[in-house]
């Protein structure tokens, strides 16, 4: 299984000097993102008064533009960030666990937990308010499968920890394929809609936010044992690594992470694969960079994606995941012809 080896010592940035050669991505990161989430807010089938707008900030009443503005189109915004930073993020902790750039969030089977309970609810035509708590109990049941039988009697390592997700990712997808055969009426095209990954106009909600927010300052925090891990886990162990402890924590965090995106947005594929893989490439493999860089381009991202989902073919929308596998199959696949005539030179 290939590795993710850290930078070279002489590549990585010394103390007091935080922006080397690299440090102008994450400050264009940032203003892209605030570009895209305005273009989120203006751009769509629905042209915007600016005059009604402002009129109507002012007076404090509602108008058609302030409507569509706040409370149509800016939680979408708002959610399509967390969920492509929280993809993102768990792309890059997913590929230090498993030690291959080759993994994203969903390979170990916590989004097919969610979306097999979140189809369960739509089946049974129980409340679609439901479905955020149905999928959120299937990543949960999933992951605690996961840590019981990843674990069993013998080592924890990355070989079987992987072989245990695929497993229970192609079990998911058995009861997933299952529940759409026998499903019949209005209920698949919601169902099919769901997988391809959509956005409600409703905020993320704070515990998304506050789990997020903590999962990128804790991985900061312990960004240089990332670096060690990456470089093989005998290695980090002889520097002092926990290594246990954190691969579980890594573990922890990025399923939490795909839990709380997936109950937000269904399944929304390539974030977690194309973004850190091409933020590796900008910043390095220094996780001091590559862990905030991949955060704001996987929101950027899906802010970008959200807005032509909902105008590419105005009225009708599309799922955000039909996006983002347009733009991340062939952006997958110039990065690959990359890193192998690279190292082929």
């Amino acid at each position: 299984m290939q590795s993710i080896r850290p930078e070279a010592p002489s590549e990585r940035p010394r103390l007091g000097q935080p922006w080397t050669r690299q440090g102008w991505v994450i400050p264009a990161l940032v203003v892209l993102l605030l570009i895209s989430m305005g273009l989120s807010l203006f751009v769509g089938s629905i042209p915007i008064d600016w005059q009604e707008l402002m009129s109507a900030l002012h007076a404090g009443e509602p108008s058609v533009s302030s409507t569509v503005v706040f409370d149509l189109r800016l939680p979408r915004a708002l959610s399509a960030l967390v969920v492509g930073a929280s993809l993102s993020l768990a792309g890059v902790l997913m590929q230090v666990l498993l030690r291959n750039p080759l993994a994203d969030p969903y390979v170990l089977g916590t989004s097919g937990g969610a979306a097999a309970f979140a189809l369960l609810v739509i089946f049974l035509g129980l409340p679609y308010q439901s479905i955020p708590l149905a999928a959120g109990i299937g990543s949960v049941l999933s992951m605690g499968l996961l840590f019981l039988l990843a674990r069993g009697e013998g080592d924890w390592s990355s070989a079987r920890l992987l072989l245990t997700g695929i497993v229970l990712a192609s079990g998911w997808g058995a009861l997933i394929s299952f529940i759409l055969s026998i499903t019949q009426g209005a209920e698949i095209h919601s169902m099919l809609f769901w997988l391809m990954g959509d956005f409600r106009a409703a905020p993320p909600g704070v515990v998304r936010w506050v789990l997020l927010l903590v999962v990128l300052a804790l991985s900061l925090f312990v960004a240089r044992d990332l670096n060690l891990l990456a470089g093989g886990e005998l290695r980090a162990q002889s520097l002092g690594v926990s290594t246990l402890v954190l691969r579980l924590g890594i573990l922890f965090a990025a399923s939490l992470l795909t839990a709380a995106a997936v109950t937000l947005s269904g399944s929304i594929g390539f974030v977690g694969l194309v973004v850190p893989h091409m933020m590796r490439l900008l910043v390095g493999a220094d996780h001091r960079r590559l862990v905030p860089a991949s955060a704001l381009a996987g929101s950027c991202l899906l802010v970008l994606a959200e807005m032509m989902a909902r105008t590419v073919l105005s009225p009708q929308q599309l799922p955000v995941g039909v996006i983002t596998a347009f733009v991340g199959v062939p952006l997958f696949l110039y990065l690959l012809r990359r890193g192998h005539q690279a190292g082929a030179s």
